[in-house]
């Protein structure tokens, strides 16, 4: 049978693998966005797997747009019309490859004189409207709350004035949503490290008490502990703290060895 603290690190690294294809996922959908919103981005900040799957999303939306019109069209009585307004699906995938070509020329000087930039991973100032927005001095505020809510307002008064089709305001709505997702699991990932370092330094002294046999009942149960025996022989209290410790000492290396998502600054 497992032991509970493997129990503990499967779980962990389920949560970390979740959390994970979230951002990855989120992160896919919204790129097209993220080039307009951040246009100063790092070399590393969209990992390549994530343009890949990205530019291909780009080739096939519009082919999906197209085929369930013309399939639409095609039943009787349905009375399905074109979409009005004049950017569609296709517009934004026009936009997106002409944005990517720009950014990589950026990107590739960055990539060849590494020294132009700090930090590779970091997605760059907000755009200089977002400054005139209340919250707008919090980094993590600006990404999960008001970013996305400009794309989403934007998207539907656009759509509203016919300047947008309904199918691409609808995927600028989603990407709004998936983009606030997947800021909100990066903060989280970043909060969940720095809380598990703050949780292994409250949980030392409550160790040493374990070791001296002073820890009450309350004290141990705060880290989810149980007392010892008193009959229990020194060698294996000894031997059971070293390894109380090292659990700990072990979940609080599991989100720097995982494969969570990059932590931005707080």
């Amino acid at each position: 049978m497992r032991s509970q603290d493997e129990t503990g690190m499967n779980v962990q690294q389920f949560e970390d693998m979740a959390m994970s294809a979230v951002y990855n996922v989120c992160s896919i959908v919204t790129r097209p966005v993220e080039l307009i919103l951040r246009p100063f981005h790092g070399t590393r900040y969209f990992p390549l797997p994530v343009m890949f799957f990205s530019a291909i999303l780009m080739i096939l939306l519009p082919l999906l747009s197209a085929a369930a019109t013309g399939v639409g069209q095609l039943i009787p009585f349905a009375g399905v019309r074109p979409p009005a307004g004049l950017f569609g699906i296709g517009a934004l995938t026009k936009l997106y490859f002409l944005l990517s070509l720009v950014h990589s020329v950026r990107l590739y000087r960055r990539m060849i004189h590494m020294e132009l930039e700090q930090n590779s991973e970091y997605e760059g100032p907000p755009l200089f409207f977002f400054k005139l927005l209340p919250g707008s001095n919090s980094f993590w505020v600006t990404r999960i709350v008001l970013e996305p809510a400009f794309v989403f307002v934007a998207a539907s008064t656009l759509e509203r004035i016919f300047i947008l089709q309904s199918g691409l305001a609808t995927y600028l709505q989603m990407a709004a949503l998936m983009l606030a997702m997947q800021n909100f699991v990066a903060w989280y990932a970043s909060w969940q490290y720095l809380r598990k370092l703050m949780d292994a330094r409250f949980a030392g002294p409550i160790i040493a008490k374990l070791v001296e046999n002073r820890a009450t009942e309350d004290d141990l149960a705060t880290v989810h502990l149980a007392s010892f025996p008193k009959n229990l022989s020194p060698e294996i209290r000894q031997s059971a703290v070293a390894h109380i410790a090292r659990v700990f000492s072990a979940k609080t290396d599991a989100p720097a060895n995982a494969s969570t998502p990059q932590s931005k600054p707080l």
